[in-house]
């Protein structure tokens, strides 16, 4: 095993993260410098350039830059406010009533809009001021919103289970959407029994129980929000259309919707498309230079390295997969979901499969991991959206925030180490 590679790969990206390179240029960089290790400068620098231009070249990314606009558009679109009225007639008297409102609205609008970040932001604005009017500490409404945003991120339609299916070389998009539904409604489930605990213990306020007409009316206002969900998985599953196709099916449905609402007008368009190309922008520069540190990866033989030394520790599936679910919540502390999973999907991929598992179960293995690391610091994007909202410092967080990782960190080892809860699904489709 040759380890001047990964020394010069692991130190130059540890230290140009430490100095606050972005992430992006850092993984660029560390590439770089980690094939100058076996090739001149000018060849290294012209492959790594072409590996981050030719790294986008895919048809299946198209839908990442359309469901981030279709994202924007039902963050402003009035969806939340919908989601959330909706939610609050259904568990709002029981203990702990906001705290899981906010994480069943967090769950609902995280796989409507695909985005971790959009559902802190909108739960945490609208969410936040009422839970500390009602008595809810700061800190523990921050800690909920924070952990529950993140679930939106495994249950479909999800960006990173996309990038995913094109770091594996082509896991099933619809098997993959599929097999998010249930470990992603399990890590909420268990995020709610923890903060009914909680509040319980803290003595919060619980709210009247609603009327069946109160649910049914709510619930006819949340209904075409909610039905943009069957749109575009049904629409894939059953194979009307692609992923890409359903994006941006999903783009004219969310515009539709919020002209519907009345929330969105033409004048509000162009910056709504700014800020979508914005986030769009950062995206994939982090998917072009992953793909550049993959490929030296590739070439340095790094992936099979790694992958002959971890079998010699052990031919026990439960073993390796401990190891790997370790590394990644280790890596998650340090690295963005994106890069991560288009980086380690290489690496710990054949080892998995040499094993016996699904490569669709491994990809929900890998994002509920890392989903982890988004609530984390030094690089929790999830985190510092959360704890901006409301007003507190990450210090302040970290306690009602470690229940709540541990129920997290529960529902990922119940996933890993019971397939059929990825796995069940997907096959009830044929897929």
């Amino acid at each position: 095993m040759e380890y001047i590679p990964i020394l010069v790969l692991v130190l130059s990206f540890v230290c140009l993260l430490a100095i606050g390179t972005p992430v992006a240029w850092s993984i660029a960089i560390s590439s770089l410098l980690t094939l100058m290790v076996s090739i001149p400068i000018l060849p290294a620098a012209t492959t790594v350039s072409q590996r981050i231009g030719t790294g986008l070249d895919s048809f299946a990314l198209l839908a990442i830059p359309l469901f981030i606009l279709s994202g924007e558009l039902m963050n402003k679109g009035g969806i939340a406010h919908r989601l959330i009225a909706f939610a609050k007639t259904m568990v709002g008297a029981l203990p702990g009533g906001l705290a899981l409102i906010n994480i069943i609205s967090a769950m609902l609008m995280g796989a409507i809009a695909g985005s971790a970040m959009a559902a802190a932001s909108a739960m945490g604005s609208i969410l936040g001021p009422e839970m500390e009017k009602e008595g809810y500490s700061k800190e523990f409404g921050a800690a909920v919103n924070i952990t529950a945003a993140t679930t939106g991120l495994v249950i479909p339609p999800s960006n990173v289970l996309i990038v995913y299916s094109l770091a594996s070389g082509g896991a099933s998009i619809a098997a993959l959407f599929l097999a998010g539904y249930i470990p992603g409604i399990l890590t909420g489930l268990f995020l709610m029994i923890v903060a009914s605990v909680w509040a319980k213990k803290k003595g919060y306020k619980v709210g009247k129980r609603s009327t069946f007409k109160q649910v049914f009316r709510t619930f006819i206002d949340a209904l075409p929000s909610l039905f943009m969900l069957v749109v575009v998985i049904g629409g894939i599953v059953t194979g009307i259309f692609t992923a890409t196709e359903a994006s941006a099916i999903a783009v004219l449905y969310s515009f539709l919707l919020g002209l519907l609402y009345k929330e969105i007008s033409l004048s509000k368009m162009p910056q709504i498309l700014l800020d979508s190309s914005a986030t769009t922008a950062i995206v994939m520069l982090l998917i072009g230079a992953s793909m550049s540190m993959s490929w030296a990866l590739s070439y340095e033989n790094i992936p099979q390295d790694i992958s002959t030394a971890l079998l010699a520790l052990s031919d026990n599936p439960i073993v390796i997969l401990l190891i790997i679910n370790l590394l990644l919540l280790f890596v998650g502390i340090f690295m963005d979901m994106t890069p991560a999973v288009l980086i380690f999907t290489p690496i710990f991929l054949p080892v998995v499969t040499a094993l016996g598992l699904d490569p669709v179960h491994f990809g929900i293995i890998m994002v509920l991991n890392l989903c982890i690391g988004l609530c984390t610091p030094p690089v929790g994007s999830v985190l510092f959206v959360g704890v901006g909202i409301a007003k507190t410092s990450i210090e302040k967080v970290v306690k009602p925030l470690l229940p709540l990782f541990i129920a997290m960190i529960i529902a990922l080892f119940l996933v890993t180490y019971f397939p059929e809860l990825s796995l069940w699904l997907p096959r009830q489709f044929g897929l």
